[in-house]
């Protein structure tokens, strides 16, 4: 569900980043304890000029063939999670960022090992 406010998130973790349909996404965890689990799965477009996150939306729901929230954030997840296992696009290891979150879900039951996806768009280090 969409955020009344741009929650704004700073830190430095490993982070990958893949092309999806003509964005350039970027997929990290945060941890909803100290235990860091890493239960909370942050998808992000890439840019400055990139939009609000609302875009992995619309892909989930067009080319995922989504129609509910959940099932939508599932997508996402899926595809941040598969380039993440694929190791095939950029691994940064330790980048610093700084995320502007617009949307988090909570998925009701663990799936790719989060509870929460949240959206938005981040900002990187130069690539």
């Amino acid at each position: 569900m969409p955020l009344t406010e741009v929650t704004e998130l700073h830190a430095t973790s490993r982070v990958t980043v893949f092309p999806l349909e003509g964005l350039t996404v970027a997929y990290t965890t945060q941890s909803s304890d100290e235990r860091g689990l890493g239960d909370i799965g942050l998808v992000a477009v890439v840019d400055e000029l990139a939009g609000d996150g609302d875009e992995l939306w619309r892909l989930a729901r067009g080319l995922g063939g989504r129609s509910t929230g959940g099932d939508q954030a599932r997508w996402i997840l899926t595809q941040a999670s598969r380039a993440r296992v694929a190791n095939a696009y950029t691994d940064l290891r330790s980048a610093t960022w700084t995320a502007y979150v617009r949307r988090r879900f909570a998925l009701g039951s663990l799936f790719a090992n989060h509870d929460v996806v949240m959206t938005g768009r981040i900002e990187l280090p130069r690539l």
